[in-house]
């Protein structure tokens, strides 16, 4: 039962997010590249405004475009992560995967990509090579090819070394729907090893973990997920800047409808768990770069989740959660303690520069 003080708690909340975006600062701040609350207004309020249209206004990971008959999604997406080379991959296969990524998620089969380079002066062409090396590797294992690009060179002290775009097209059989009442909320594996590992890779903690990024192609698991319930995928996000936590707040701010996820299911590998406990952070608003949230209709869940286990990067995905008609807009944890409470999304990101 809601008690009075809670109907209150919610009304405030529902007033303070349907209030019109409103940038209050005069610069750019960190925070405004987290994904979180910061990130939410400068979009809508700066560039939303600004570039306006029906397809802009999904928000989504991809535009759907229809062109003479054929149905296209397309993405973009910039990478600036801090270091360049880290357990488990680099910015070249994180700015590949990414944008791969970005389209599966979207329903669609990708296909080609763009690949623009900001080089600093001075930066040594041997990690030039080791970069665009990995890129070709990981277009090869995603079936994609970099088909375009652009390169600039800026002076010395002007970039951190390398910072990449890429962009890409695919295949879309149909947009993607919002979630519904009853629905299942699955993770495809083990939440917020990316981030974790770049903190640690920076060196700036003394703390030690046998911890690698968790940057993968999700085409191909994706699609055994829509081939094995016909009309069930729902929606499907990747995990990215903002964690798990603001993914879901995304979906049941999109649907109007409340996400309910029991904390004991979301999976978390053990050394995660215990660099976000000493680090003060909570693991769902951690960053995956190989992870997605896929929510499917409640007669689809076994088969999404078989489909899933069958494919090595889906091994360990979970049901964390369910969609449900109340409160609307919000994300509620279950506790391990058998409480409950609201996920909201965060105003910075307490590992920034991580994609």
């Amino acid at each position: 039962m809601v008690t009075i003080r809670e109907e209150e708690v919610l009304e405030r909340i529902d007033r303070a997010r349907s209030r019109k975006a409103r940038l209050r600062e005069d610069a750019v701040t960190l925070a405004h590249g987290s994904g979180g609350k910061a990130t939410h207004t400068l979009i809508e309020a700066v560039f939303r405004e600004a570039f306006a249209n029906p397809r802009l206004d999904r928000l989504d990971d991809s535009a759907h475009l229809d062109l003479n008959g054929t149905r296209l999604a397309f993405t973009t997406d910039s990478y600036v992560v801090s270091p360049l080379f880290f357990p488990g991959g680099d910015i070249g296969d994180l700015a590949v995967n990414g944008t791969v990524n970005d389209l599966a998620v979207s329903g669609a089969t990708p296909l080609h990509l763009s690949a623009g380079f900001i080089l600093e002066e001075g930066f040594p062409v041997a990690d030039l090579r080791r970069i665009t090396d990995s890129m070709s590797r990981a277009a090869e294992a995603a079936g994609v090819d970099i088909v375009t690009g652009d390169t600039k060179v800026v002076e010395r002290g002007k970039a951190d070394g390398c910072y990449i775009n890429t962009a890409g097209v695919g295949l879309a059989p149909a947009e993607p729907s919002d979630v519904r009442p009853g629905d299942a909320i699955l993770v495809t594996g083990p939440i917020g090893e990316h981030g974790v590992t770049i903190m640690l890779a920076r060196g700036e903690l003394d703390i030690e973990a046998d911890l690698v990024s968790d940057t993968a192609p999700l085409n191909a698991l994706l699609a055994d997920v829509r081939a094995a319930c016909p009309g069930g995928v729902r929606r499907m996000r990747d995990a990215t800047r903002g964690g798990v936590a603001t993914v879901l707040n995304e979906l049941a701010s999109d649907a109007g409808a409340a996400v309910v996820v029991d904390e004991s299911a979301v999976p978390v590998r053990p050394a995660v768990r215990g660099a976000c406990e000493l680090l003060g952070i909570d693991p769902m608003y951690v960053a995956c770069e190989g992870r997605a949230v896929v929510a499917v209709a409640p007669e689809a869940e076994e088969a999404a989740l078989a489909a899933l286990h069958r494919h090595p990067l889906g091994a360990e995905a979970a049901v964390i959660g369910r969609v449900r008609e109340d409160p609307p807009g919000l994300v509620l944890l279950k506790t391990a303690f058998g409480g409950t409470r609201i996920v909201d999304l965060l105003v910075g990101d307490p590992l920034p520069r991580i994609c």
